[in-house]
């Protein structure tokens, strides 16, 4: 045997990236997504009473093609639809993703309705929590009655409830810190509590309204909204980041991060996040969606969970909004705290503490030992 002969053997053999697959995923996903902010625009365009349905239809697209696409078309899926189980028996985890396709399908006869009907918008308005709620009564009944071996297969796991715990804590202790900053450095007004009570309808104190609007907002909210959540997360991190970090995991997400910004950019042009800021909030968001997915991907990698990254990015939508809206309000979108480049400038701080985690050390994904070629015997 050759020098040439023995260094093939224990070949590190990587995974290499399936872009077919990839390019399929991203392209259906831009695609529809693209099409239903031209829609929301031609109907109303942002600001409309089509434009919460329209918003949450477009967060359930990527789950809804990352298993669409992993069920019927990827024939390497760990769920595809013809392939037997390792004990034979049926996988009842399919089941919850059929429950979620239906659920967007759902959503687009709402969608639908709110946009030719918007006399019915009160009505669709109630009936947007109706799937909310029975994705969270699947993911109940499904994990239940199939167990914990069944979601990990399909890259559902639920994680450790310490996890959740620290995890939260954390993002709404981030978002507090820039409230607060924006307080001191006089970036805002103050929202005036006792004419919010007057709004309401409500006799309570400033404090004991803050507490109650917390409560519904980034609790209940969350909770509320974590299927609607997951229509991202399991798309983004749960199929396109286990996909892109095959290229290393710091490369791979910081592509994910340029990637999903893009996949805002029609949102954002219409005045979500960034109000009358087109162009600064197109490269904001880039930079937030960047920072964001070294946040939601360090999660991931380092609990295995998506469903937390799920709750983590409803409770980081709930959290901002509450601040935002019920605390204290950002003057500028762009020269502010949370998401304006200060808070932006902030979160790197904080990414770049993470990335000093070994989780983000490359592994080798396999190792086997390699045949020599023909020509390499001697």
């Amino acid at each position: 045997m050759t020098p040439t002969t023995e260094s093939t053997q224990n070949r590190v053999i990587q995974p290499r990236v399936n872009w077919r697959q990839v390019g399929l995923f991203i392209g259906l996903t831009f695609g529809f997504t693209y099409v239903l902010d031209l829609l929301l625009q031609l109907v109303g365009g942002y600001g409309s009473s089509s434009t919460t349905t329209f918003l949450q239809l477009q967060m359930m697209l990527p789950a809804f093609f990352a298993i669409f696409l992993g069920m019927f078309i990827f024939t390497d899926s760990p769920f595809y639809f013809h392939k037997p189980m390792p004990d034979g028996r049926p996988d009842r985890a399919r089941g919850f993703f059929y429950l979620y396709l239906a659920l967007t399908v759902f959503y687009v006869i709402l969608a639908a309705i709110s946009a030719l009907a918007p006399s019915l918008a009160q009505l669709v308005a109630q009936l947007r929590t109706l799937p909310m709620i029975l994705g969270l009564l699947g993911l109940i009944v499904f994990r239940v009655f199939k167990g914990r071996e069944a979601f990990a297969r399909a890259n559902m796991r639920g994680g450790h409830f310490m996890d959740w715990v620290l995890f939260t804590l954390a993002f709404v202790a981030f978002y507090a810190l820039q409230t607060g900053l924006n307080m001191l450095f006089n970036l805002g007004q103050p929202v005036d509590l006792s004419l919010l009570a007057a709004q309401i309808g409500t006799s309570m104190s400033g404090p004991a309204l803050l507490i109650m609007l917390a409560i519904q907002t980034i609790l209940e909210g969350s909770l509320l909204g974590l299927v609607v959540a997951f229509g991202e997360e399991y798309g983004w991190r749960g199929f396109l980041q286990g996909q892109l970090t095959r290229l290393g995991k710091k490369r791979g997400v910081l592509l994910l991060g340029l990637i999903w910004g893009a996949w805002h950019y029609p949102a954002i042009w219409m005045g979500h996040n960034y109000p009358g800021q087109p162009i600064a909030g197109t490269i904001a968001m880039t930079l937030y969606c960047v920072l964001l997915a070294f946040v939601l991907g360090y999660v991931v990698l380092k609990t295995g969970s998506v469903w937390l990254a799920a709750f983590l990015h409803a409770i980081n939508n709930q959290t901002n909004s509450f601040f935002n809206s019920l605390v204290y309000t950002s003057n500028d979108p762009i020269f502010s705290f949370g998401l304006g480049l200060y808070g932006l400038a902030t979160l790197a701080v904080i990414v770049l503490l993470l990335l000093r985690d070994p989780v983000w050390k490359d592994t080798p994904a396999q190792t086997q030992l390699a045949e020599p070629a023909a020509s390499q015997v001697a």
